[in-house]
């Protein structure tokens, strides 16, 4: 089997997915590329047993069908130091020895048996199928990827919950101190649905998203996803299980509003972070008329810092207290130049919305308080 392929096409593709694979895998075959070209197409596959991702390269020609398997990491470091030239590679589909060769040179590895790579999975007949802008579902996955959980204990809260009405999909994450609830009216389902797709798939979707223009598919039953991008196409598991009810953590009818610049308080809250305890990384927020004044201290060592920023609000003065780290992270993944933090009193957590929502997306974050000693 012989056929010749772009150099930097190849390596791209490659690159791309190969964020799939695991540093450890249960079975060998995993370390692999699995390359099957029919008709002139190339068609590359990675897995981790849970996530899937294919990609297709056009080849620029081919003798005859067929596939076999290569050790991912040998090849990706290989194509990486070849500049643009046209590649061609001769493969003994009986030894599965593979010739590679370029304009000054050649390589010459050993393939594997293709029929161990594992089936991807199949969707049940019950799949539901939502298409989305490229751009939209970037948007949602990179706002709210940051919040999600860590937790063995409960599974549900360690992927982002995409909630699907018959009038707009809100993405959601949650780690139990912060929440993102993203929602967007540029995409709707035909029935409601809901599925919690795990952290690892969403980083590796949002990595292939910025490249992309026009509709994502994404169909999914009870088990399964599977996204078609125009170039790949990834099915993961989902992870199983009933998603709290994120809206009835969140505080309604909040008095005391804030309107602050958003970079000026990021910047204020890096600057006065350092002086805070490292082992709890508390801030205080003093709210008084058209200032809110930032502190930290770390008793242990004798350090403080105060800083004052300019703000909109008419309010009786107030104090909360936050995880800096926390406030950081979500200020960093709201786009707006001014922000709103909304707050009912220093025991219940604080509603952050930019102040300029983008179109047809209603964005809101939450962060729970934490007590303050004074």
């Amino acid at each position: 089997m012989k056929f010749i392929v772009s150099s930097t096409a190849l390596s791209s593709h490659l690159q791309a997915i190969s964020r799939v694979i695991n540093s450890k895998n249960a079975l060998p075959i995993l370390d692999c590329f699995l390359f099957e070209l029919k008709d002139g197409t190339l068609s590359i596959t990675v897995s981790d047993s849970e996530t899937t991702m294919v990609t297709s390269v056009e080849v620029n020609e081919s003798d005859a069908d067929g596939r076999f398997a290569v050790a991912a990491k040998t090849i990706l470091d290989a194509l990486k130091e070849i500049p643009e030239q046209p590649l061609s590679f001769e493969v003994n589909t009986d030894s599965l020895e593979i010739t590679v060769q370029y304009q000054n040179g050649k390589y010459s590895l050993m393939g594997q048996n293709a029929d161990e790579f594992p089936q991807s999975a199949m969707l049940g007949e019950s799949a539901v199928r939502v298409e989305m802008e490229a751009s939209v579902l970037l948007g949602g996955i990179n706002r709210a990827v940051f919040a999600t959980a860590d937790d063995e204990l409960r599974p549900v809260m360690n992927g982002i919950y995409f909630d699907i009405t018959t009038e707009d999909i809100t993405m959601v994450a949650s780690d139990g101190h912060k929440l993102v609830r993203c929602k967007t009216l540029a995409a709707k389902g035909n029935e409601r649905a809901a599925f919690i797709l795990p952290k690892k798939p969403a980083s590796l979707i949002k990595n292939l998203l910025p490249k992309e223009q026009g509709q994502v598919v994404i169909e999914f039953d009870e088990r399964n996803a599977v996204f078609t991008l125009e170039k790949y196409r990834m099915v993961c598991r989902l992870i199983e299980g009933r998603y709290p009810n994120y809206n009835s953590v969140i505080p309604q009818n909040n008095p005391y509003k804030v309107t602050v610049d958003r970079m000026q308080l990021v910047g204020a809250l890096r600057r006065v972070s350092i002086f805070s305890s490292q082992a709890s990384s508390l801030i205080k927020l003093r709210m008084q008329p058209n200032q809110i004044v930032i502190s930290a201290q770390d008793i242990d060592f004798s350090t403080s810092a105060e800083e004052s920023l300019a703000c909109q609000y008419d309010g009786n003065p107030m104090s909360i207290g936050f995880k800096s780290t926390f406030l950081i992270d979500i200020l960093n993944n709201i786009a707006a130049d001014e922000v709103v933090i909304e707050l009912a009193d220093p025991s219940r957590a604080g509603v952050i919305v930019p102040v300029e929502q983008e179109e047809n997306e209603d964005l809101l974050m939450l962060l729970m308080p934490m007590m303050l000693n004074d």
